[in-house]
C-alpha cells in the first residue's frame, strides 16, 4: 500500500514538472549553455564542478547548514592539496518547508548537471527525489534521518548524518535503564515522524516495554490540535512521553503542556536531537522558553572535542549567510559532507573518471519525441562515484567519517542532556558500540565493547518539578475507568475467595490480601470486583490468566497458582502463600499385635544381633579363661557361663568380672554396641506402640502414577495439566472433584468401589479439607512442586512491581499472618508416612557398630593367640641344642618329649596364668643353673637331672620346681 502510494506521488509531481518547467521545453539546446557550463571533453579535467544542495533555508537545520556549506566549499576551493585545477561550485536550492516545493526544486537542480546533491532534510522529500536519482545516477548524500530509507531501495542514497534508527534504540535504553516500561509517543504524522516511532515502538519490546500510545498531529498543527493531543494522552496512565517533532514547531508542544499542568513533578519528558538543535543555534534562549522545557531530558549528535571543531567554531561569524550566532550538529555535519564530496572526487578524477552527461532514452515517449523530462540527463559515471563515497574513510568535524554495509556512518553516538536553568548539562552519552555511560565515546572505543546493563550508568538527573527523584513514570487514568479486577467464583474452599453480598461482591484470604497491599500503596488504586464463573462449579484458572492477557480484566486477584506457562503471557506479583501439590490417600489404622515387641528390628537385624551376643561371649571366655576363675570349671558349667555372660550383657546385669586386658578391651566396644542398639529398640518401640500407626497402599506420587488407579483432581485446577503433561497420567485416569463431599466420597470409596486412590491438590487446600475433615485423611509421600500464589497483572504493569513490595512488607509487619489466621487457622494435621514397616531398624542402620566390634574380638584374639604361642614355645626345647652323652636305655624317653602333640597344646592353654608364668620362672632358674655349672668343669653341674627330667610326663614336667 505505501509503494502504491509513493508511485502515485510521483507520478503528480512529475506531471506538476511539465507544467512548472514550460521554459526548459521551449528553450531548452541541448547544450545546457544557460548555467554557463561548457560541455566537458571526454579526457580532461573539469575545471567546475557542480554539486547541488537541497535545505529548507529559513529552518533552525538550514541556518546552520548553510554556512558550513559555503564554509566548506570556500576551503576546499582554497586548498590547492585537493581537487588541483577543478573547483566546486555549490548550487543552492531552498526547498521551502514544503514537500510540493521542495520536490519541484530537486527536479530543477538535477537539470543542471551536477554530480552529487548534499540533502534533503525532509524525508517526505528524501522519499521522492531518491527515485530520480536512481534514474539519473547522481548520489544523495542526505541528511534525511528516516529509517526507512534504505540503501537496498535507493541505490544512489548515502546518509551523512546519523541514523534515526540509533536514536530510537537510544532513547529506548534510556528509558529501560530509569525502569520504566509504557511510554506514549508524540510525533509528527509524516515519513520522518512515523517512521522513527516505529522503530522506537520496536527497540522498546525488546526492552520488554511497550509504546501504550501514539500520538501523531500533522505537520503544522493548530493551537487547538495540539491542546487536544495533549489532554488526551493526560487521561492515560503512561507519564513518559518521547516528543519526535520539527525543530521548528516543538516548543508549542511545551507551551501547552506547561498550561496543562503536564511539567510538573511525576511526568518525564524525553525529547529527540531536535531541542538541542534549536538551543545550540543560539547563545542565549529566551528565560520564558527555557522555563517551558526545565526537566526534560533530550539526545543530542555526539561529536567529539576537537581542534577543527574549535577552530570552525571560532570562525563562526565570520561565514557568509550567518543568521544565527552559534551553529547546531548539522553545520558539522553538512561541512564534513562536502569534505567527503571532494575527497571521493579527487581519488575520482585520480582514477580516470570524467564528468559527462547522456540523454536517458527512457524520458522519451512511445513515439520518439521528448519528454518535458528531457533536460534531465544521466550521470555516466556516477555509480564509480558513489563507490568511492561509500569506501571513503578519514576524520573531520564530527570525528570518524566512514559508512557500514548498509551506508550508516559507522559508530553513532549521543549525548545526553538534561535541561536546566539557564542551559543544559551533559548526563551521559550513548553509542551503538557500548551502550549508556558517563565516559565519552571515543574513551570506550579503545576498549573492548560492553553492553551489559551492570556497566550501563548516568549522572542523576534534575526531573520537571526540580525533584531528583525518579518519576513513577505512570499513575492510575484520569478518565473515571477503575482497575478491573476478576475474582474467581469458587464452589468449594470458599475461605479463599467467595462471593459476597456487601458491596466489595467478594471477600475472603486472597481479597484480604489485595486490599491490604493496597492501602500500603502511596497513591490510591479505584478498583472494582468482578465475579468469574457461574458459581456453580470452580473456573477454569487457566481461561482466567488468558482474560487478563487479552485486556478483558486488569488484573485477576485470587488462588492464581503461579506456573511457568502463565508467567510468559501476564506478570505476577510477589507469592503471598506458598504452595505445591500433595497427595491424600484414604487410610485405615492398624491395631497392636501380640508381636508388636519384635516390629522395631527387621528379621536380618535380629538374626545379626543375636550371633553377635554369642560371638562376643565366646571371645570373652576365651580371653578370661585363663585369668578369670568364674570362666572356668566342668564343660557344662562353662557353657552356661558363656550364654549366661552373652545375653546378660544387653541389660549390663553380667556379673562376671573380666580381669584380662583383652577381655575388659572387647567388652568396652561390645557394650557400647549393645547401648546404641538397646536406646534404637527402646525409641522405635515406644513410637510403635505409642503413635497411630496408619497403613495405605499409596506412599507418594510415584506410587500414586505407577499402580493406573483413577487420580482425583479439584475441578479448574492446573494439577490437571501438570499431571497430564508433565507426569505423562492419561486423562482417563483423572477423576474431576467439584466439592468437599466429593473428596471425601472419592477417598472412602476407593478405586475398587469406584472411588479414586489418590488425591492431588496444592497444599493450601489440602490443609483446609484435612482440618474441616477432623484429619480423618493424611497426607502421604513429600510435597513434589514448589509454588505459589499471586496476583495476575497484564504485561509490564507497573502496579505489580508496587504491589509485589506491599506484600513484602506485610509479610515483614505481620499483618500477613494474621490474615491467614483470621481465614485458615484451625488445627492442622500433621503428614504421616503410612507404612508401619518403615519404622523398622535394619542392619543398614548398624552394620558400622559391628564392623568394628568384630574388628575389635579378632584383633584381641590374634593378639592372644600370638602370647599362649611363645609361652608354648619355650616348653620345647632347640632342636640346634647338642646331644647330651646319656645311658642308652634313656633315649626313647627324650623322643617322646619333643614329640607334643595337639592334645598337649590345648592342655597347655587350658591352665591357668599363674601356674604357666610359675613354672617359666622356675625353667629360667634352672636354665640358669644348669649354665653356670657348665662354665665350672665342662660338666653339667647335676648330673642325675636329665635321667630324672626324661623319664617324666609331660603333665609332671610343668609341676617340676
Amino acid at each position: 500500500m505505501e509503494a502504491h502510494l509513493q508511485k502515485k506521488r510521483v507520478f503528480l509531481l512529475l506531471v506538476s514538472w511539465i507544467w512548472l518547467v514550460p521554459i526548459a521545453v521551449l528553450g531548452g539546446t541541448g547544450t545546457n549553455t544557460a548555467n554557463g557550463t561548457v560541455p566537458l571533453s571526454p579526457s580532461s579535467r573539469p575545471s567546475v564542478v557542480n554539486i547541488g544542495a537541497l535545505f529548507t533555508a529559513n529552518s533552525v537545520i538550514g541556518r546552520s547548514a548553510e554556512p558550513a556549506l559555503a564554509a566548506a566549499i570556500n576551503d576546499v576551493n582554497s586548498d590547492s592539496s585537493i581537487l588541483r585545477g577543478t573547483k566546486l561550485n555549490l548550487i543552492f536550492q531552498d526547498t521551502n518547508c514544503s514537500g510540493f516545493v521542495g520536490t519541484v526544486d530537486a527536479l530543477q537542480l538535477m537539470e543542471k548537471e551536477v554530480v552529487a546533491a548534499i540533502g534533503p532534510q525532509s524525508s517526505g522529500i528524501a522519499h521522492v527525489i531518491s527515485h530520480v536519482m536512481n534514474e539519473l545516477q547522481v548520489p544523495l548524500l542526505s541528511f534525511a534521518t528516516d529509517p526507512t530509507l534504505s540503501s537496498l531501495q535507493y541505490s544512489y542514497f548515502l546518509r551523512t548524518v546519523p541514523n534515526d534508527h540509533f536514536q530510537m534504540y537510544a532513547i529506548a535504553d534510556v528509558i529501560d535503564y530509569f525502569g520504566w516500561k509504557e511510554v506514549i509517543a508524540i510525533f509528527v504524522d509524516d515519513d520522518n515522524g512515523r517512521n522513527g516511532i516505529s522503530i522506537l515502538g520496536d527497540a522498546l519490546v525488546k526492552k520488554r516495554g511497550k509504546l501504550s500510545y501514539k500520538a501523531g498531529f500533522s505537520p503544522g498543527p493548530s493551537s487547538s490540535e495540539i491542546d487536544d493531543l495533549l489532554v488526551s494522552v493526560n487521561l492515560m496512565e503512561a507519564r513518559v512521553y518521547v516528543v519526535h517533532v520539527n525543530p521548528d514547531t516543538g516548543l508549542s508542544i511545551f507551551s501547552k503542556a506547561k498550561n496543562l499542568g503536564m511539567m510538573n513533578a511525576g511526568y518525564v519528558w524525553i525529547t529527540t536531537d531536535w531541542l538541542p538543535s534549536f538551543l545550540d543555534s543560539s547563545d542565549s534562549v529566551n528565560p520564558e522558553t527555557m522555563d517551558l522545557i526545565q526537566g526534560v531530558v533530550a539526545l543530542r549528535h555526539h561529536t567529539p572535542d576537537s581542534d577543527q571543531k574549535k577552530k570552525f567554531a571560532s570562525q563562526w561569524k565570520n561565514f557568509i549567510n550567518v543568521e544565527t550566532p552559534s551553529f547546531n550538529s548539522y553545520a558539522l555535519y553538512a561541512y564534513d559532507t562536502v569534505w567527503l564530496l571532494a575527497r571521493a572526487l579527487d581519488l575520482f578524477f585520480k582514477d580516470g573518471g570524467n564528468v559527462t552527461f547522456s540523454n536517458d532514452p527512457r524520458l522519451r515517449d512511445t513515439n520518439g519525441s521528448a519528454l518535458h523530462l528531457s533536460s534531465m540527463q544521466v550521470f555516466d559515471q556516477g555509480q564509480k562515484l558513489f563507490q568511492i563515497l561509500v569506501g571513503m574513510n578519514f576524520t573531520g568535524l564530527t570525528g570518524h567519517v566512514q559508512f557500514d554495509s548498509e551506508n550508516n556512518l559507522v559508530h553513532p553516538a549521543y549525548d545526553i542532556l538534561n535541561i536546566g536553568g539557564t542551559g543544559s548539562r551533559t548526563v551521559g552519552y550513548w553509542s551503538n558500540y557500548s551502550g549508556l555511560s558517563v565516559l565519552t565515546p571515543e574513551v570506550l572505543y579503545s576498549k573492548p565493547p560492553n553492553i551489559s546493563t551492570s556497566t550501563q550508568h548516568l549522572y542523576n538527573v534534575i526531573w520537571p518539578g526540580e525533584t531528583v527523584t525518579r518519576p513513577r513514570g505512570w499513575v492510575f487514568p484520569q478518565n473515571g475507568k477503575p482497575l478491573r479486577i476478576a475474582v474467581p467464583y469458587r464452589v468449594t474452599f470458599k475461605e479463599f475467595v467467595h462471593k459476597d453480598k456487601g458491596p466489595s461482591g467478594a471477600k475472603g484470604y486472597c481479597i484480604d490480601v489485595f486490599e491490604a497491599a493496597i492501602d500500603l500503596l502511596p497513591y490510591a488504586v479505584p478498583h472494582v470486583y468482578i465475579l468469574y464463573g457461574d458459581g456453580k462449579r470452580n473456573p477454569s484458572f487457566k481461561n482466567l490468566v488468558n482474560d487478563v492477557l487479552t485486556n478483558k480484566y486488569d488484573v485477576a486477584v485470587g488462588d492464581v497458582t503461579i506456573t511457568t506457562n502463565r508467567t510468559r503471557i501476564v506478570d505476577f506479583t510477589q507469592p503471598y502463600m506458598e504452595s505445591g501439590l500433595v497427595v491424600v490417600a484414604p487410610i485405615k489404622e492398624i491395631k497392636s499385635s501380640p508381636w508388636a515387641f519384635l516390629k522395631p528390628f527387621t528379621l536380618q537385624m535380629w538374626c545379626v544381633t543375636g550371633v553377635f551376643f554369642l560371638f562376643v561371649g565366646t571371645v570373652v571366655w576365651i580371653l578370661e579363661h585363663r585369668h578369670n576363675p568364674e570362666f572356668r570349671g566342668p564343660p557344662r558349667q562353662q557353657l552356661v557361663t558363656v550364654f549366661w555372660f552373652s545375653f546378660s550383657t544387653m541389660f549390663f546385669a553380667h556379673r562376671e568380672n573380666t580381669m584380662s586386658t583383652l577381655g575388659r578391651l572387647v567388652l568396652i566396644f561390645w557394650l557400647f554396641v549393645v547401648l546404641i542398639i538397646n536406646s534404637s529398640y527402646t525409641a522405635s518401640l515406644t513410637s510403635i506402640l505409642t503413635v497411630q500407626q496408619l497403613s495405605s497402599g499409596i506412599q507418594g506420587i510415584d506410587s500414586l502414577i505407577s499402580n493406573n488407579d483413577p487420580i482425583g483432581v479439584q475441578d479448574g485446577s492446573f494439577a490437571i495439566n501438570y499431571l497430564i503433561e508433565e507426569l505423562g497420567v492419561s486423562k482417563s485416569r483423572l477423576r474431576i472433584l467439584k466439592t468437599e463431599d466429593e473428596y471425601i466420597d472419592a477417598l472412602e470409596k476407593g478405586p475398587q468401589g469406584g472411588g479414586v486412590a489418590g488425591i492431588v491438590d496444592e497444599l493450601p487446600y489440602v490443609e483446609l479439607f484435612l482440618s474441616n475433615n477432623k484429619c480423618v485423611f493424611r497426607t502421604v509421600g513429600q510435597e513434589f512442586t514448589k509454588g505459589g500464589w499471586g496476583f495476575a497483572f497484564q504485561r509490564d504493569s507497573p502496579l505489580a512491581v508496587d504491589l509485589s513490595t506491599a506484600i513484602l512488607q506485610l509479610s515483614e509487619n505481620g499483618e500477613l499472618q494474621r490474615i491467614h489466621d483470621k481465614w485458615l487457622s484451625k488445627n492442622g494435621c500433621s503428614s504421616q508416612n503410612n507404612q508401619a514397616d518403615d519404622s523398622q531398624l535394619s542392619l543398614k542402620s548398624f552394620w558400622g557398630l559391628f564392623l568394628i566390634c568384630a574388628i575389635a574380638c579378632f584383633l584381641a584374639l590374634f593378639a592372644f593367640f600370638c602370647r599362649v604361642y611363645c609361652q608354648f614355645r619355650r616348653f620345647d626345647p632347640e632342636p640346634e641344642e647338642p646331644e647330651i652323652s646319656e645311658p642308652e636305655s634313656a633315649r626313647p624317653s627324650r623322643r617322646t618329649l619333643r614329640s607334643v602333640s595337639f592334645k598337649d597344646l590345648i592342655e597347655f592353654v587350658d591352665r591357668r596364668e599363674s601356674e604357666i608364668k610359675e613354672i617359666l620362672k622356675r625353667k629360667s632358674s634352672d636354665t640358669k643353673r644348669s649354665h653356670q655349672g657348665q662354665s665350672s668343669d665342662g660338666q653339667p653341674s647335676s648330673p642325675t637331672a636329665i635321667p630324672v627330667l626324661i623319664g617324666t610326663k609331660f603333665d609332671d614336667f610343668v609341676q617340676l620346681p
